[in-house]
């Protein structure tokens, strides 16, 4: 048993390095764009279209990525492509779970009739495609990171809702519950004090791979042009020009592509790193 989860706990340690480095080194470029990027995100050279990445012949010095068909450099708009993508991951994600984990632990803890009002309410929410009802917000809101991050939350609340409860339910039977009760403390007390710190885990958990829904959401808004300004660098946007060119410059696809992959990858590794070394039995 104590090797297992020493090698549990190894696992979850490898994670934690893997995704919060590749997190940590993309926080950090988003931050730093205006100074690290070589080039300006907007500036078109139809000269300079198209070039090829530095290590191939007709590349040129600044253009490390290459450049698109407007002549704009590739690393620089994805730099500034994770500023938009990493601020809907952090504002959505957190809005998402205070929202959701909240009306799950009422849900799941107190039953009764909050436990049917917020369930009916998961269920018919859940009915809509999530997809299609992102469109239609953004649609009705309008365009712009504020109706991103509003269609993020609307839709997806009802994931952690839907868990927390489960969780709640499950802690709520448990005899450190009973305990405290007989012990004088209030039922919303023992909700913060007792099922919260045990819930805690999967809801971390939740976070960060809500985090990596939140990014491709807007990278699927910013691909059919429901995003910010098309003239603003995103990495959706980017994937639907390179898509366009892809026999003429493979690079404007595959890179803000493998980007946006390893950065959803990584909210996942690191959520299960989390719920891994958080977890109260395994401490």
């Amino acid at each position: 048993m104590l090797d297992g989860r020493a090698q549990v706990k190894r696992r979850a340690g490898l994670r934690l390095w893997l995704s919060g480095g590749w997190l940590g080194l993309l926080a950090l470029a988003a931050l730093f764009a205006p100074w690290i990027s070589p080039q300006d995100p907007l500036a078109q050279d139809l000269f300079t279209s198209r070039l090829p990445p530095f290590w191939m012949d007709g590349a040129e010095p600044g253009y490390w990525l290459g450049s698109d068909s407007l002549g704009r450099d590739v690393l620089s708009r994805i730099l500034y492509g994770a500023r938009v993508a990493l601020a809907v991951a952090l504002i959505a994600g957190t809005a998402t779970c205070l929202i959701g984990a909240t009306l799950g632990l009422v849900a799941g803890y107190f039953r009764g009739w909050p436990d049917a009002v917020i369930s009916r309410l998961v269920d018919i929410w859940m009915s809509f495609p999530p997809v299609l009802f992102a469109i239609l917000l953004i649609a009705v809101l309008g365009t712009g990171l504020t109706s991103i991050i509003i269609a993020v939350v609307v839709i997806d609340w009802t994931r952690f809702a839907r868990v927390v409860r489960a969780e709640a339910m499950s802690q709520g039977v448990m005899d450190y519950v009973a305990s405290a009760q007989v012990a004088g403390r209030t039922r919303v007390g023992t909700m913060f004090a007792e099922i919260l710190p045990n819930v805690l885990p999967t809801m971390v958990a939740l976070l960060t791979l809500e985090m990596g829904i939140a990014v491709i959401v807007e990278a699927i808004l910013s691909f059919v042009n429901l995003s910010i300004s098309t003239d603003s660098p995103t990495w959706g946007g980017m994937i639907a020009e390179g898509r366009i060119s892809i026999h003429q410059a493979w690079w404007v696809l595959v890179f803000p592509l493998v980007t946006l992959f390893l950065t959803v990858l990584s909210f996942s590794q690191l959520g299960e790193g989390l719920k891994d070394r958080f977890d109260p039995v395994l401490r």
